[in-house]
């Protein structure tokens, strides 16, 4: 295939990671401990205006922007489709994945703000998030048009869009009209859960390459990782399942190729499961046996997990290509 470019869609997020002293925050926002919270855009700007000395840092986030901004840093021409605000946060957004050497395909919210993510972290590294979804969730089936996906090979979309089912078919047919792959990331074994039937059609009807882990694998056969891949992979050309610190499993017709993780001293998982897909996906592009495909996303997720948030710094991404070369 040689230079493969990569399209992702998913939500526009800002993740700004917060650091903070004790339990206090958590107790009075009312969000327990190390769990996912929507909250509304008014108690999003509380939260982040009590905790601003500690904001450590903010980059664009998101399931599918985290993926193809790791393919970017690996060289790969990628392409980010998603909805922002007018304001700081959305500016940001754009900034961040330009600086990532992406090029952002962004559609603008008339009046929402910038979807946004406080990452809370309490000194035993256990993370809470308070997400307020905002403009990201506005990207509809509408704003779609076949030229946006025409030149790429392959179309990355992230599960947390398969509640609005009019947006993800729409994608996946504009982007196999246009010539693409389509792939997708289950993202979450409860959106799994609650839009099952609808992501088995999906996944029958036009998805070429998918990753689940344990739990979404569980969710969507009722089978335990072995069986969830034979199922799914009889549904798609390539079927990846992850499954934790036992690594991963491949599945491409008849055969099964298998990977170990990279050991690792974990201390944030932000990221984990977008970058293993970041990596795979290189390794795919480039011809590298089915084997290595999954031993280089143990190696970017494997990086990723040792940072805080899912942006790697130039001398991690350095260490990460060198990894590579070894492979």
């Amino acid at each position: 295939m040689g230079m493969s470019k990569i399209l992702g869609i998913g939500n526009s997020l800002v993740d700004m990671m917060i650091r903070i002293p004790d339990e206090t925050y958590l107790t009075k926002f009312n969000l327990p401990k190390g769990s996912m919270n929507l909250v509304d855009s008014k108690l999003s700007s509380a939260i982040l205006s009590e905790t601003k000395q500690y904001i450590s840092q903010k980059s664009a986030g998101g399931s599918a922007a985290n993926t193809v901004c790791g393919l970017a840093q690996l060289g790969v021409k990628t392409a980010f489709i998603g909805k922002i605000g007018k304001d700081e946060t959305g500016a940001f957004f754009k900034s961040d994945l330009i600086a990532n050497g992406v090029d952002e395909k962004l559609f603008y919210s008339r009046d929402s703000e910038s979807g946004r993510v406080a990452a809370l972290i309490t000194p035993d590294s256990e993370r809470t998030f308070a997400t307020y979804l905002g403009a990201s969730v506005e990207l509809c089936a509408e704003d779609l048009k076949i030229d946006l996906f025409q030149g790429y090979d392959i179309c990355y979309i992230e599960g947390y869009l398969v509640q609005n089912h009019k947006l993800i078919e729409t994608a996946c047919k504009l982007a196999a009209d246009a010539g693409c792959e389509v792939c997708i990331d289950l993202a979450s074994y409860n959106v799994v859960n609650e839009n099952k039937k609808f992501i088995e059609e999906i996944i029958e009807k036009y998805i070429n390459i998918i990753f689940a882990n344990e739990e979404e694998s569980k969710s969507i056969t009722g089978e335990d990782p072995e069986k969830a891949l034979h199922i799914l992979g009889e549904l798609v050309d390539i079927a990846i399942v992850k499954i934790g610190k036992k690594g991963s499993m491949v599945k491409k017709g008849n055969d099964i190729f298998k990977a170990g993780v990279r050991k690792a001293n974990a201390i944030d998982t932000t990221g984990a499961g977008d970058l293993f897909a970041s990596g795979f996906l290189y390794g795919y592009i480039n011809n590298y046996p089915f084997e290595k495909c999954a031993e280089l996303g143990s190696i970017t997720s494997g990086y990723v997990v040792e940072t805080l948030g899912a942006k790697m710094s130039g001398e991690t991404w350095t260490n990460i290509k060198n990894d590579i070369a070894k492979i």
